[in-house]
């Protein structure tokens, strides 16, 4: 029995989502389906966190157990063969048994890349999130310096039926304006995240931006956590899981 330890990169317009399903095409489901097809390995990946439909990853991390001695760069050849255009693996290891993609990670850092919806190209549109206006990354990055710490973040996520410990520690937020494109790159790092947690704490901080929030919206919603109180979601086309630390 091998662990095999996979780094890679998926372009999640192609995807109904990174997890498994029953009906659709997903990140988890097609590279399964590869390594049965190709090498009779029925596996179960365990991953460093499940995107939304439309989300993109620069940096997943995934792990998956099989018992025959198939060569490492057999199974990233077949997968990016199979999955050219789609999925690209960067980085494939055996690692030690022990090792859990999930549990063993100590940061998740997220991108998200936004502009002006009028400004957006055809090209653009399944990769950088439209919003209604052009916004100062360095108050934007004020605003967003307030979820840094360790919070009850049941305000900032989407039910999720198997969760029960919602407390999260976000360790750092940083907003860079391009004047010359108009894009705002937000990288949030934080210990792990809520399901759909990164879109609503963005969707959140644009209304306070905009106006359509009032100054306090964010701190009251952290300090009176709400699982079943309204959420505000900013798209999905923009985040990226960029970057999982060990």
């Amino acid at each position: 029995m091998k662990n095999i330890k996979i780094v890679y990169q998926y372009d999640g317009s192609k995807f109904e989502g990174f997890q498994r399903q029953n009906k659709g095409k997903t990140v988890q489901g097609e590279i399964e389906k590869i390594l049965f097809q190709n090498f009779s390995e029925k596996v179960n990946m365990i991953s460093s966190g499940r995107t939304d439909k439309g989300v993109h990853a620069t940096g997943q991390v995934s792990n998956f157990l099989i018992e025959k001695n198939i060569p490492v760069e057999a199974i990233r050849s077949q997968i990016n063969k199979n999955l050219y255009g789609e999925v690209k693996i960067l980085e494939i290891e055996e690692v030690g048994k022990e090792f859990n993609s999930r549990f063993d990670a100590q940061r998740r850092t997220y991108l998200y890349i936004m502009k002006k919806k009028e400004e957006i190209t055809p090209f653009e549109a399944s990769y950088i999130a439209g919003i209604k206006g052009r916004v100062d990354g360095k108050i934007l990055e004020k605003l967003m310096k307030i979820y840094i710490g360790k919070h009850d973040f049941s305000s900032f996520m989407k039910k999720d039926k198997a969760l029960r410990n919602t407390i999260r520690e976000i360790y750092d937020v940083k907003c860079v304006s391009d004047e010359n494109t108009g894009e705002i790159k937000i990288e949030i790092s934080g210990s792990s995240f809520l399901k759909t947690m990164v879109r609503i704490m963005i969707g959140s901080a644009l209304a306070v931006y905009f106006k359509e929030k009032d100054e306090d919206y964010i701190i009251k919603k952290l300090e009176n956590p709400d699982a079943d109180g309204g959420k505000i979601l900013a798209p999905a086309e923009g985040l990226y899981l960029y970057r999982v630390d060990y």
